[in-house]
């Protein structure tokens, strides 16, 4: 007894290791490794029993924490959105737009997981969606199995990190930041490893072509009645329409000057980039609108396609980001018009039904209980844990690391990599998190950053083999036996599971070097959150109390004594 009174932290953290390593689910193990320590401690006199009284009051704060209603409505919306088609239509438009190039329909699967990304936030939907509507496509046409396997579940894991991203609200949670802050620094490292996905599909389309062949003739689809394939149209559009957005983008302090009635002098670029991409899609959008209205026939048929198919996941986008990152709404009224807009758009595609409508609202309250659980099961966990000097022993341990701060940063990301590949994001979110955030805080460490960071890291739970979710969600929808191409008519060879985790292996590895980018360029995430202000109290009392000597009646005898009141009438200045 004296020993684990000598040791409680440890050995509560040994504890809940074992209760993990029998099996138990997460957010019963952390409820009852918390329950248990904890009436131990109070026997043990290692903290007083006051500590379990104020349990109901944390779990009370849990309930009326109005940051967390954002989980269920962004779940909700990106359901409904999978649900509706929109996935299915995007990939085949991009797909058609960028087929003729080798490896055009890898680079479909990433644009457009990075745009469902933007609009469901939601791993799960985005990889099987994709899978279901990709594999198929790709294998018909030559890809390499591993690399179809590969770039879809990593495309699909970008709505781990690119805004309006779940781990992202629970991290600022944790770490009590603001999620709009979490969102404003994921956007530029989002949409970066974006862009090394599609490198490397450059690269292998370069030296592998092979195993990225362009669509034949006969698969583009969208051509016109004479036979043209329509892109001069598109690109002249495109121009246009990035000429506008790069117009409004430029010039978004006149903008804001405007809007707000006074000068301002700058605008972050996030901002810049929403509004300017927003921009740009409604002069097309117009464009495209009088085009088929007046029977002008100045735009092709792949032209007016890509246009209407854009615009909706686009419009949503900035009902979503553009009003968050603009300051209009909160990441939580957001969701909420992201999922009101959401289901807009599955009435206006005729796709809403109550088999739908049922089954995403049952989907999003078993992932809203899910994350709640394992939030009280991490409260009770944690609120024993710092009771007995947790943290500190945590912090002693990280306190002897060599390298200060960078030394710090290498051995989490470490550990978060490693410990990945048995918990996912959510768990690390709730056990991990809170045990390093006072930790990073007092080494200088910016929140914002280290959150996004630790995003980005935990991407990689998604990707390990054999136990990354995304591999196991494509495993589901990934032809497991011969079969026969609806198309073609051709049989087709299965996709082993081997393959599946050969494909993950370069993404993962993409995923590694975006945390080394971003622990080298803290500047990618910082440098356009708003900058807190640092006010000297000491200072601020000094003033205050010379302002108050000044004052009649307070300290100035002559004052006093010829101007104040007497008797009932005196007054204390400080009221």
């Amino acid at each position: 007894m004296e020993f684990i009174a000598v040791n409680f932290a440890p050995v509560m953290f040994g504890g809940l290791i074992v209760f993990l390593i029998l099996g138990f689910p997460v957010a019963f193990s952390l409820g009852a490794c918390g329950l248990l320590f904890g009436v131990v401690g109070v026997a043990l006199d290692v903290f007083p029993s006051a500590i379990l009284a104020v349990l109901p009051l944390r779990l009370i704060g849990i309930m009326s924490n109005e940051t967390l209603l954002a989980v269920p409505f962004f779940t909700l919306m990106g359901l409904i959105l999978e649900r509706s088609g929109m996935a299915e239509d995007l990939l085949e438009t991009v797909g058609q737009v960028f087929g003729p190039l080798r490896g055009g329909l890898a680079l479909a699967v990433v644009l457009v997981g990075a745009m469902l990304a933007a609009t469901t936030g939601v791993v799960a939907a985005s990889v099987i969606s994709m899978g279901l509507i990709s594999m198929p496509i790709m294998l018909r046409y030559g890809y390499s199995r591993s690399l179809s396997s590969g770039v879809i579940a990593a495309s699909g894991t970008l709505a781990q990190i690119i805004p309006p991203s779940l781990v992202l609200i629970v991290l600022a949670d944790q770490m009590g930041r603001s999620v709009g802050d979490m969102y404003k620094g994921a956007f530029i490292p989002g949409f970066a490893l974006m862009g090394l996905y599609i490198l490397w599909v450059v690269v292998l389309a370069v030296f592998k072509p092979a195993a990225v062949p362009a669509l034949p003739p006969e698969a583009r689809t969208f051509r016109d009645a004479k036979g043209h394939t329509g892109y001069t149209s598109l690109s002249v559009l495109a121009l246009l329409s990035g000429a506008v957005g790069y117009t409004l983008g430029a010039h978004m302090e006149a903008v804001h000057s405007w809007w707000l009635g006074e000068v301002v002098d700058s605008v972050p670029t996030d901002e810049r980039i929403v509004v300017a991409m927003c921009g740009g899609v409604f002069v097309a959008w117009l464009i495209a609108v009088i085009n088929s209205l007046a029977r002008l026939h100045l735009l092709s048929k792949l032209a007016e396609r890509v246009t209407f198919v854009l615009i909706p996941p686009l419009l949503l986008i900035f009902l979503v980001l553009g009003t968050i990152f603009l300051g209009v709404a909160t990441p939580t009224e957001g969701g909420a018009m992201g999922a009101m807009g959401a289901l807009i758009m599955a009435v206006l595609r005729r796709r809403l039904g109550w088999a739908l409508l049922k089954q995403a609202l049952a989907t999003t309250t078993k992932l809203s209980s899910f994350v709640l659980f394992i939030l009280i099961g991490a409260t009770v966990f944690s609120m024993v844990f710092q009771a007995a000097d947790g943290p500190v022993w945590v912090e002693h341990l990280l306190a002897k690391l060599p390298g200060g701060q960078i030394g710090f940063l290498i051995f989490v990301n470490v550990m978060i990599f490693f410990l990945a590949f048995f918990l996912d994001f959510f768990e690390l979110s709730f056990i991990v998190v809170p045990v390093l955030a006072p930790i990073a805080e007092k080494m200088g460490i910016d929140l914002v950053w280290f959150g996004v960071l630790l995003a980005v890291n935990m991407q990689t739970s998604f990707m390990h083999p054999p136990f990354g979710f995304a591999l196991f969600y494509l495993r589901s929808v990934a032809p497991d036996k011969p079969y026969v191409d609806a198309v073609t008519g051709r049989t087709m060879a299965p996709v082993t599971t081997m393959q599946i985790y050969k494909g993950a292996i370069p993404f993962l590895l993409l995923q590694l070097a975006m945390v080394a980018v971003l622990i080298a360029f803290p500047g990618l995430v910082t440098r356009d959150l708003d900058k807190p202000s640092n006010v000297d109290m000491e200072a601020a009392g000094t003033q205050i109390l010379q302002n108050l000597e000044g004052a009649p009646g307070f300290g100035n005898p002559a004052e006093s004594d010829a101007d104040a009141p007497t008797g009932a009438d005196t007054k204390n200045p400080f009221e």
